[in-house]
């Protein structure tokens, strides 16, 4: 299927690796321009350097910085010509007990996870509506769905995120002119984090075990539903929550 997509622009963040990166690359092989930002600078180029082999025709520009910062969010959209898809993504916060978090660590895991998406939705949606084309996909997660008592930050700063983005995206003025904000779960995937939480093969076997596809997801299927959402196709498809978990979540709704 041709996602009507070629010769856009695309911004993609924390896109040097896991999830951000099978997005850029499904963007990319469906003949997207990226601008591709991620804190680090190596990771981050070398990322880059595969994105511009896997199709020669789109233009890959990189921008190293933290996107959870003014100044890092102001270097991407200058990078940016327009800025016709936005993928919003950033490093959860780290697991833990609430009464260790104090409101430093709070505010830390809401200006990553639900401010700075919030800042470049802001900063880009109006030009979007112009345009009359635009796609938003916000990468939040499965715990949205089905809270993990130990990720209480990321529970809270992904939640308010996504409490917002249902009273955007119903707004007549955005869905007329045929600008869309989506959020994408993801649940369990093989990825660097994922590793490095389950180091132990054995308890990295019973976790995918548990999982009723019996696998972890990957980057690629996870870019690639990413890709549809952000395709020509998608226009009605507003304000929903899309979740990738292999059917680990047990309810109905």
């Amino acid at each position: 299927m041709d996602l009507g997509i070629a010769g856009k622009w695309a911004l993609v963040c924390a896109a040097s690796k896991g999830l951000g990166k099978g997005c850029a690359q499904a963007l990319v092989r469906e003949g997207v321009n990226v601008v591709v930002t991620a804190r680090g600078e190596e990771a981050l180029q070398a990322t880059a350097a595969e994105l511009r082999a896997l199709n020669a025709k789109v233009e890959v520009r990189a921008v190293a910085g933290d996107i959870a910062t003014a100044e890092g969010r102001a270097a991407a959209l200058a990078a940016c010509p327009q800025v016709d898809i936005l993928v919003n993504n950033a490093g959860g916060p780290p697991p833990g007990d609430f009464r260790d978090w104090d409101r430093d660590a709070w505010i830390k895991a809401l200006d990553a996870n639900m401010l700075a998406p919030i800042a470049l939705i802001k900063a880009t949606v109006d030009a979007m509506t112009e345009r009359g084309f635009g796609r938003v996909v916000n990468i939040t997660s499965g715990a949205v769905k089905a809270p993990i008592a130990t990720l209480g930050l990321s529970n809270g700063a992904r939640s308010g995120l996504t409490g917002f983005v249902a009273g955007l995206a119903r707004q007549s003025r955005l869905a007329s002119r045929n600008v869309t904000v989506n959020n994408l779960l993801p649940g369990a995937f093989d990825t660097d984090r994922l590793r490095k939480t389950i180091p132990d093969e054995e308890a990295w076997r019973k976790r995918a075990q548990a999982i009723p596809a019996q696998r972890f997801g990957n980057a690629d299927e996870f870019g690639a539903v990413c890709a549809f959402l952000c395709s020509a196709q998608a226009g009605y498809l507003t304000g929903q929550n899309i979740l990738l978990d292999g059917g680990a979540y047990p309810g109905t709704f």
